[in-house]
């Protein structure tokens, strides 16, 4: 099996492919800050990139180039989603998103979003004046439901595709940073948010805040198992400054097996102190397998997150220790 693990940094997309032991990485758009990467949820090889400040990016042949989306014009791209319908999402700041049901030739912006009573309290505190769309999750249970979240501010929802949106409900999480859904459990949503992990069992309608043996509540990243949807990996750290500034850092990797507490795991991964927030992702085809990338590196677990090996990637040419903003991979059987 073929695996391509893509990474979004702020020095350029990585693009790591590889098998077995034999992994290779390179660097693309290395002049470029990327915000977020997608798979194409119906065509192999092709994802898509969006950056801060230099608009979104498109490859056709796995990463190996990419070209600049034709007729998107927003230069700060923060969220993208892929669905199997075939219609593809882009979240940007100022809040806003945008469909393309042709493979990103053209893009119609769902222009209620900003309607909502909340947005007038929405804010992203690095800036101020500002905030955008942090993820997009297409919904499984219902196609034409979209989650979307806001830094900072709100988790919303459109129930028609995004003519028309639904403003948070109370209990629901004010700073997502990574919503997840499992296919065996369509109705069960998970977030990973700035607040603390939410989790929703009735599609978004209520949520939970399920911290028992959360340490650290400032939460970045959530990958769930392939072959067990009750079995959660989860990045965080005590704060902001916790996860991203370097001089600061302390981060952590937790694990979450049905209704058990959450625990740390160590076994393989980086020691937490100087350690900027990792993302994690789960393979859809290799069982019980999922990675994780922190400050550069890259580690893989085959066990269900238990036991971690660093992958001893062949760059081909020098990379910094950026840690990556998020991750999107792809398998080939």
């Amino acid at each position: 099996m073929k695996t391509t693990l893509y990474l979004a940094t702020g020095s350029g997309l990585a693009v790591i492919t590889g098998s077995a032991e034999d992994w290779h990485g390179k660097i693309r758009l290395g002049d470029k800050q990327i915000q977020c990467v997608v798979v194409d949820s119906n065509r192999t090889g092709v994802a898509y990139c969006g950056t801060f400040g230099d608009g979104m990016f498109r490859s056709q042949d796995g990463g190996t180039t990419w070209k600049a989306v034709g007729g998107f014009s927003e230069p700060n791209v923060m969220a993208l989603a892929s669905t199997h319908s075939g219609a593809v999402y882009a979240g940007t700041e100022l809040s806003a998103i945008y469909r393309s049901d042709d493979s990103g030739e053209t893009w119609n912006e769902l222009h209620t979003l900003m309607t909502l009573p909340s947005a007038k309290g929405w804010s992203f505190p690095p800036r101020p004046n500002t905030h955008h769309v942090q993820t997009i999750l297409p919904d499984l249970a219902t196609p034409t439901r979209l989650h979307v979240a806001i830094e900072a501010g709100a988790l919303v929802r459109s129930d028609d595709a995004g003519a028309t949106w639904c403003d948070r409900v109370p209990g629901s999480p004010k700073d997502t940073h990574a919503l997840a859904v499992h296919p065996q459990d369509p109705m069960r949503l998970h977030s990973a948010a700035g607040d603390g992990y939410f989790e929703s069992i009735d599609d978004g309608d209520s949520w939970r805040r399920t911290v028992d043996g959360l340490g650290h509540q400032y939460c970045w990243s959530i990958a769930i198992s392939s072959v067990d949807p009750r079995t959660l990996l989860l990045t965080a750290s005590n704060s902001a400054y916790g996860a991203h500034y370097k001089e600061s850092a302390k981060s952590f990797v937790y694990r979450r097996s049905g209704n058990d507490s959450w625990q740390q795991v160590h076994d393989g991964l980086p020691s937490p102190d100087g350690l900027r927030i990792p993302v994690v992702t789960a393979s859809r085809l290799d069982s019980g397998v999922f990675y994780c990338c922190a400050d550069g590196r890259i580690f893989r677990s085959a066990d269900s997150g238990l036991k971690w090996q660093e992958l001893a990637v062949q760059w081909e040419s020098s990379i910094s220790d950026d840690p990556a903003m998020n991750v999107a991979i792809e398998e080939e059987a």
